[in-house]
């Protein structure tokens, strides 16, 4: 059977039912449907979100189709659920542009997903058109004070920065020029959109700790200059109550089911490549206050979801993992060995061996940080015993505990061996982590130390443009900022043809983006887009309804 398939063979449990698992009163619940709910910030518990065991899942260099870490996440949730952990199992929500793209859905897949599916993937509560609207009345107040100068800013407008959001992979929207038509029109200047899980509204939301702290970093959003050269906010342009009221339902955790009647979280969406790539503090603390397990993900490999995840995510948050599971396939393996796509259903250990430093790397990065680490391999019907064994061999003499995964297949059921050991890595776990630099360090500084700690990089090196933006910025004050580096998620380097394990390679920083109101810093690294393209043959191709609204080729 298909995901969607198998999602609609399961007989959903009420949302009150799922509520009643983690104590929530029926009256705190916030009704989108019988299968979905909005949660109150009122039931965040700091004592008890300082008590929990939080469990990260990444993941190493993914191939284009993914490594199963949304599946894993599940599976693992589910397993842990089996063996008496109270889990809930926290995610990030999906976009609509992988969903119509190339990467598809993002609600797990066979046994192991949240449901409803189909919602999830699509408009689920409303939470990304809101973010998107309240992205897009910024541009609207922008643009209207260019043309009527009310307030008298001044708003040069070759220096505005912001641009408009949309949901959808969309290359046409990436660079434009806005407000022709005469007059009326407004003040014509080249802008563009990003795709929303990239816009600095999402960042927000994510990293925000209650209403009033999102008001003002919504304020807090650098826009550009005045004609004199000084810095324009949102809160110049007293943006930011209205953009938060448009954010007032979306800052609330959104609750679901898996397939197995287990509670998940669901809220935020920010890519890794291009952001912090992970879900919101507000949906990670529900988790915590509500069971004594969470189990969570950060997007693409450990180079990108899971250091962001941990330097900037849990420094500002305070939180700080038990445990991290690194997900690796043996089909990707084989792919950074040599084996082209066409071929990594057949089995060949020399090529999975040829791949096994992309592992190597990815657990020396995760080690860096002081937190214990499991290797989960996420097994699928043609990886061969040879292959398994080899992999398994291969984690036994790096010194860290693996097991096979069979979450697609079998569900929680195939997963109590890795909850087993995610288990006992918790338990062991007496220390917080370790961040890969201080906020004190340089802005080049802190670069270098991701780059080599974590990519294994030789060398950063940055463009005469890049280099003007850093010292800028610094000279604003926001030099101890965390940074998010935006690179490709197909190569440990910024180069997304050297796969596996890269050897002295430099990462090059073309330029600087800055996300004052999300509080971070975004060196781009080679040619990274916040608006990506649709392939030459997407998704949304092969989906369609019938007359009983029967979805067919949504996965």
């Amino acid at each position: 059977m298909t995901d969607i398939q198998i999602a609609q063979s399961v007989k959903e449990k009420h949302i009150r039912e799922i509520a009643e698992i983690l104590n929530i009163p029926e009256k705190d619940l916030e009704y989108y449907g019988s299968n979905k709910a909005k949660l109150p910030l009122d039931l965040i518990d700091e004592k008890a979100v300082a008590k929990g065991n939080l469990i990260l899942v990444t993941a190493i260099t993914p191939t284009p189709a993914g490594e199963g870490k949304t599946t894993t996440s599940i599976g693992l949730g589910d397993a842990l659920n089996l063996r008496n952990k109270k889990t809930v199992i926290v995610l990030r929500e999906p976009s609509l542009g992988p969903v119509f793209g190339i990467k598809g859905g993002a609600a797990g897949g066979g046994w192991s997903q949240v449901i409803p599916m189909v919602d999830i993937n699509l408009h689920f509560t409303g939470d990304f058109h809101a973010i998107e609207k309240a992205n897009n009345l910024l541009a609207a107040l922008i643009d209207n004070n260019i043309q009527s100068n009310s307030r008298n800013l001044g708003i040069d407008p070759r220096t505005v920065i912001w641009k408009r959001c949309m949901d959808m992979n969309d290359r046409g929207l990436r660079n434009i020029v806005a407000a022709l038509g005469g007059k009326a029109g407004g003040i014509p200047r080249e802008t563009g959109f990003n795709i929303t899980a990239a816009s600095e509204i999402m960042a927000i939301l994510c990293l925000s700790k209650n209403l009033e702290d999102l008001q003002e970093k919504c304020g807090n959003i650098y826009i550009g200059n005045t004609w004199v050269g000084k810095p324009v906010y949102a809160r110049d342009l007293r943006a930011e109550g209205a953009m938060t009221v448009l954010l007032k339902d979306a800052i609330k955790p959104n609750l679901v089911q898996t397939l197995e009647g287990n509670p998940a979280i669901i809220h935020g969406g920010p890519f890794a490549n291009i952001a912090q790539g992970t879900n919101s503090i507000l949906g990670t603390k529900m988790g915590l206050s509500l069971g004594d397990y969470v189990v969570t993900e950060a997007g693409f490999g450990a180079d990108l979801g899971a250091e962001k995840f941990l330097n900037i995510k849990c420094r500002q948050a305070g939180l700080s993992p038990k445990a991290v599971v690194l997900v690796a396939t043996i089909r990707a393996l084989k792919y950074h060995g040599g084996n082209p796509i066409d071929q990594l259903t057949q089995e060949d250990v020399e090529a999975l061996k040829a791949g096994m430093p992309n592992l190597e790397r990815h657990v020396k990065s995760l080690q860096s940080f002081g937190i214990p680490v499991v290797v989960s391999v996420n097994a699928f019907s043609s990886d061969t015993d040879n292959e398994k064994n080899a992999l398994l061999e291969h984690c036994k003499k790096l010194g860290v505990p693996a097991a096979l995964s069979y979450g697609w297949a079998e569900g929680g059921k195939g997963c109590v061996d890795l909850a087993d050991l995610v288990v006992e890595a918790a338990a062991s776990c007496k220390t917080t982590f370790t961040p890969t630099y201080s906020l004190d360090d340089s802005i080049r500084t802190k670069m270098e130390k991701i780059c080599s700690t974590i990519y294994g990089a030789k060398n950063v090196i940055l463009t005469n443009k890049a280099i003007a933006q850093m010292k800028r910025f610094e000279k604003m004050g926001y030099g101890d900022l965390p940074v998010c580096i935006a690179k490709t998620q197909k190569s440990l380097s910024d180069d997304e043809k050297k796969l596996g394990r890269p050897e002295n390679f430099n990462i090059n920083i073309r330029e600087f983006e800055i996300a004052t109101g999300a509080g971070f810093i975004v060196p781009i690294a080679g040619n990274i887009l916040r608006m990506p393209g649709l392939p030459a043959t997407p998704s949304a191709e092969y989906i369609s309804i019938d007359k009983n609204e029967t979805i067919t080729g949504l996965f």
